[in-house]
């Protein structure tokens, strides 16, 4: 297996549906314009209460991408 070096960026994405939705959503527009996306790690979670009820899930992640 060979060495890899990879560059760390953090997103925040964001989703009325649950945080797996705003993971994926993050990571599908990150990959639009990153190449080599290899792994994410969430780091911190949150969201937004209506009405006494969760009306938004946001998460903070830290992604992965392999340098050429």
């Amino acid at each position: 297996m060979s060495a890899h070096v990879y560059k760390i960026i953090e997103l925040a994405g964001s989703s009325a549906i649950g945080t797996d939705d705003a993971i994926r959503s993050a990571i599908a527009r990150a990959a639009e314009t990153v190449d080599h996306l290899d792994w994410y790690e969430v780091i911190e979670s949150r969201g937004h209460i209506v009405d006494g009820k969760i009306a938004h899930f946001q998460v903070k992640l830290k992604v992965g991408f392999r340098l050429d």
